[in-house]
């Protein structure tokens, strides 16, 4: 389950970020990724899930990555560290399925398999605050 979910985020995260980058509509770019690397269903309704919560409340996400990534301005993470936090943000404070330290460990490897050398500590940094703030 641990493979298949990671894989499901991964998808996510680069539906995420194509939208981010190239401005393509959510549901065009799930569809082909969906197709490219076929899914259970339950997995493919989980990717959908992330990218639509991310989606519908990026504007709350992003206040949260400003407040905990003050040195950083938005618009300077780079586009994957920003989504790979969206995505993990709307995990830890908005959907609660996972576990916290479930949501973080993976945020860090996606940082780890897509991001810069520094990215994975960067992300670890940043979720760690945020986690201080969720399980208060």
């Amino acid at each position: 389950m641990t493979g298949s979910r990671r894989r499901a985020r991964a998808l996510a995260l680069q539906a995420l970020y194509e939208i981010d980058s190239v401005g393509h509509k959510a549901e065009e770019i799930l569809d082909r990724l969906l197709a490219e690397q076929p899914l259970s269903e339950e997995n493919n309704s989980f990717v959908r899930e992330l990218v639509s919560g991310v989606i519908q409340n990026r504007e709350n996400i992003d206040q949260s990555i400003i407040k905990f990534a003050p040195a950083w301005p938005l618009e300077q993470i780079p586009l994957i560290d920003r989504n790979i936090l969206r995505l993990a943000i709307f995990e830890i404070l908005l959907d609660n399925r996972v576990p916290i330290k479930v949501a973080i460990n993976e945020a860090v490897e996606l940082a780890k398999n897509f991001g810069g050398d520094s990215s994975a500590r960067f992300v670890n940094g940043v979720l760690g605050s945020v986690s201080a703030l969720a399980s208060r």
